[in-house]
C-alpha cells in the first residue's frame, strides 16, 4: 500500500469512530428508554371515601408491588380537578353495575393505555364492564397525542443542524455574528413549527402563540448552546449536540413514554431537560388550563440562559487567543472541505 494511501485509509477510519459512537449512543439511549417500559410510582386514585374504596385502593397498590401509587379521593369532581392537575393519571370510580374510569390521554397516549389495564381486570373480577371516560382528549389533528413530540423531533432537527453550518460554515466569523446568525435561525425554525402546528396539521385548536414562543425558547436554546460549545469541541460539535438534543433529548422529553413507564435515570432528566420542558408545557398550554406552564417555561429559559453563558465564554476564550477558531481561521481546501462536510451530514 503506497503510503499516501495508507494516510489517507487511517484518517479515514479515524473519523468513522464519530458514527460509531452515534451508533452505540443512540443504541443505549433508545433501547434503554423505550424496550422495556413499566410503570414506577404511577399515581392512581380511586374515587370514595367509604371503607370499601379504603380497602379497594389498598388492595390494588399492595399487590402493584411498587409500580402505582395509589390513593383515594373524596368524589368524581375532585379526581377530575386531579387529573386536570396530572397530580394522578387515572381516577377508578367504583359501581356495583357500570365502574368508570377516568383518563386524560392529551397528557400522554401510553400512560392512558396503562392505566387502563391496570383497573380493566379490577372491574372484570366484578363480572361487570369497564367505562372508560377520557376528560381532557387531544385535539382532532393529533388523535394519538404524540404529534407535538414529532413537532419536537422537527424542531431540534432544524436547530442542531443550523449549529454545524454555523459552526463550520461560519466558523470564520466573529462569535457576535455567529450568535446572531443562531439567535436569527431560531425565530425562523420556531415560525416553521408554529407552522406545522397550527395551519399545516392541526396539533393545536388554541394556544399558537404560547406554542410558537416555547418553540423559539427551545430552538434558541439549542442553538446558543451547540454555537458556544463549537469553539470548544471543534469536530467533536456534531456528536456533542447530538448526545444533548436527541440521546438524551428525545428519550427523556416524555413523548412516547412519560416518566413514570421509564427507568429512574430517564426520569430524573424528564424533570430538567430542555425537550421535556418543551412537550410538557404544550400540553399544559393546550390541555390542562397552564397547570405546570410556569415550571416549564422556566427550564426552557434556563437552557437559553445555559445558551448565552457558554457563547460568553466562547467569545472570551476566542478573544484571548486573537483569532477565530482554528479550523476556521486559514479556508479549507481539498480533503479538509470533504471531511468538514462529512461531518455536517453525518449530524443531519
Amino acid at each position: 500500500m503506497k503510503p499516501a494511501t495508507g494516510g489517507a485509509l487511517r484518517h479515514v477510519l479515524t473519523h468513522l469512530l464519530t458514527p460509531l459512537l452515534m451508533c452505540v449512543g443512540m443504541g443505549l439511549a433508545y433501547l434503554g428508554a423505550f424496550a422495556h417500559p413499566s410503570p414506577h410510582q404511577l399515581p392512581v386514585a380511586v374515587v370514595g371515601e367509604a371503607p370499601a374504596a379504603r380497602v379497594l385502593a389498598q388492595t390494588i397498590d399492595d399487590k402493584a408491588d411498587g409500580r402505582l401509587a395509589v390513593r383515594t379521593v373524596a368524589d368524581r369532581a375532585e379526581a377530575v380537578r386531579r387529573l386536570e392537575n396530572r397530580d394522578v393519571f387515572g381516577a377508578y370510580v367504583p359501581d356495583r353495575r357500570r365502574p368508570e374510569l377516568l383518563v386524560a390521554s392529551a397528557g400522554s397516549d401510553t400512560t392512558a393505555m396503562a392505566v387502563q389495564k391496570v383497573f380493566t381486570p379490577v372491574a372484570a373480577r366484578q363480572g361487570t364492564p369497564l367505562k372508560v371516560t377520557d376528560i381532557v382528549p387531544p385535539a382532532e389533528g393529533d388523535p394519538t397525542g404524540q404529534g407535538v413530540f414529532f413537532l419536537l423531533v422537527a424542531l431540534s432537527i432544524g436547530s442542531y443542524a443550523s449549529v454545524a453550518v454555523i459552526g463550520g460554515a461560519g466558523g470564520a466569523l466573529p462569535m457576535r455574528l455567529r450568535a446572531a446568525l443562531a439567535a436569527g435561525m431560531s425565530l425562523v425554525v420556531a415560525v416553521i413549527g408554529a407552522a406545522f402546528a397550527g395551519p399545516v396539521f392541526h396539533l393545536v385548536d388554541h394556544g399558537l402563540w404560547g406554542l410558537w414562543g416555547m418553540a423559539w425558547l427551545y430552538s434558541a436554546g439549542i442553538l446558543l448552546v451547540g454555537t458556544g460549545l463549537h469553539t470548544f469541541l471543534k469536530r467533536w460539535t456534531t456528536l456533542g449536540v447530538m448526545v444533548l438534543f436527541v440521546m438524551l433529548n428525545f428519550t427523556s422529553a416524555g413523548g412516547v413514554y412519560r416518566p413514570e413507564l421509564q427507568n429512574g435515570f430517564f426520569a430524573a432528566l424528564h424533570s430538567f431537560w430542555n425537550g421535556a420542558g418543551f412537550v410538557e408545557g404544550v400540553r399544559s398550554l393546550v390541555y390542562f388550563g397552564h397547570a405546570g406552564l410556569g415550571r416549564n417555561v422556566t427550564t426552557l429559559a434556563v437552557w437559553l440562559a445555559a445558551g448565552v453563558a457558554i457563547v460568553a465564554a466562547a467569545w472570551a476564550v476566542e478573544r484571548r487567543r486573537a483569532t477565530p477558531p482554528a479550523a476556521a481561521a486559514v479556508p479549507a481546501t481539498g480533503s479538509e472541505e470533504a471531511e468538514e462536510e462529512m461531518q455536517e451530514a453525518v449530524g443531519v
